[in-house]
């Protein structure tokens, strides 16, 4: 298995924006924090979010990714649980997600991506001034991040079992502590 310092040079070397790889860093924050929790390998859901958009910029429409970065992980040594957990985030990929790992990634990505968002619009830009209502009202305004798929936030909390607003919550406080190194700190 590949260790997080070779997923974050596979990540590097196919992702060159710098906000999708703090949005890589932000989804294995909460994921290693529901790995934690959950008493997992934490080096292992480590790697797979650092993995799961590491080809979105090669290719960036629906079915290729994450369908066409699959065999590029394989190349690499990326074993096949953490492979297929990839594919499992993708609803439109046909891999149903089953364990835990796969549904901890899918239950985060876009939940980090949002609140990631909503720290940018705050007045300090910090994660610091986001909390469980202002997500929760920012998920009734489609107009912001609309790229957001919130559904999936809702069914994402729902596949891993808590309820929505305990999921947010932990999400949120699980940035808060990598703050800095997500960018997301702000000017408080």
């Amino acid at each position: 298995m590949i260790d997080r310092e070779q997923a974050w040079a596979i990540l590097c070397e196919y992702t060159q924006s710098g906000s999708l790889r703090k949005h890589a860093l932000a989804v294995e924050t909460c994921v290693v924090a529901y790995a934690k929790q959950f008493g997992e390998d934490e080096q292992k859901w480590s790697v797979k979010a650092l993995l799961h958009d590491f080809d979105w910029e090669v290719h960036p429409q629906a079915p290729d990714h994450p369908l066409k970065g699959e065999p590029i992980l394989a190349e690499r040594g990326v074993d096949q649980e953490i492979r297929r957990a990839i594919l499992s985030h993708a609803n439109y990929s046909g891999v149903p997600r089953v364990s835990a790992l796969e549904k901890t990634l899918y239950a985060c990505d876009e939940l980090a991506g949002f609140v990631t968002a909503i720290s940018y619009v705050k007045p300090h830009c910090s994660i610091f001034e986001v909390d469980l209502a202002s997500v929760k009202k920012k998920m009734k305004d489609k107009a912001f991040a609309r790229s957001v798929n919130r559904q999936d936030i809702v069914d994402g909390a729902k596949e891993l079992g808590r309820p929505l607003d305990d999921h947010i919550d932990f999400c949120i406080k699980a940035m808060q502590a990598r703050a800095e190194e997500l960018g997301i700190k702000g000017s408080l």
